[in-house]
């Protein structure tokens, strides 16, 4: 008895062991999907919310922030910036040939004007504004060696101080009594004269051009 009792206990336990094998065996199957979809839920929903936000207009302001620099991006304006420490320097330097001669330095050139109305200027050139008083302004010797002394304090200003890839224009007023005669210079026209010519003759090229 006790021999086919040891092999009833034997077989029980063994059936009993083996009994959760199937469930145990089928729990991943059930399982893995949903360990498997959470990644998968992520990715439909950051898919979701992207498509959704596409369609949003951007913000003007951050438009015009982003890419400044774009021309497409701007409206032109002629336009003039003050350059007060080259025009400080420039009006001692003028009033040392005359004392009461005035004179003054600036740039010349472009405001790009963004969507949202901030601007950034570009400039073209440095350009000079000079007022001397003279004893005849029908004297063309004269203006012209006025001209000379100029363009000479002009063409000995550090490159580093003119701003703008164009080369600039001095416009220079000469007065005398409640008269005045204007000339304009552009500095590339006056470098490229000859340098035998007389002060009369610079002169007169000069008004031609």
């Amino acid at each position: 008895m006790s021999n086919k009792f040891r092999t009833l206990f034997f077989w029980t336990l063994v059936i009993t062991a083996c009994a959760p094998t199937v469930p145990a065996t089928e729990a991943p199957s059930r399982t893995s999907p949903s360990t498997v979809q959470p990644p998968t839920v992520v990715m439909i929903a950051t898919t979701q919310a992207a498509s959704n936000s596409a369609p949003q207009p951007p913000n003007p302001d951050a438009v015009t922030t982003v890419a400044p620099s774009n021309p497409q991006e701007c409206a032109y304006r002629w336009a003039y910036q003050d350059l007060p420490e080259l025009s400080g320097d420039f009006l001692v330097s003028i009033q040392g040939l005359q004392p009461e001669a005035q004179a003054t330095a600036f740039a010349f050139g472009e405001n790009c004007v963004h969507a949202d109305e901030s601007t950034t200027f570009l400039p073209m050139e440095t350009d000079f504004n000079i007022t001397l008083n003279v004893a005849d302004l029908a004297n063309e010797s004269d203006l012209g060696e006025w001209i000379v002394k100029v363009m000479q304090i002009i063409e000995a200003i550090p490159a580093d101080q003119i701003i703008g890839p164009m080369p600039g224009r001095v416009t220079l007023i000469f007065q005398s009594g409640g008269d005045q005669k204007a000339i304009q210079i552009h500095v590339d026209q006056y470098t490229a004269l000859r340098s035998d010519l007389s002060s009369e003759e610079i002169y007169k090229a000069l008004q031609t051009q």
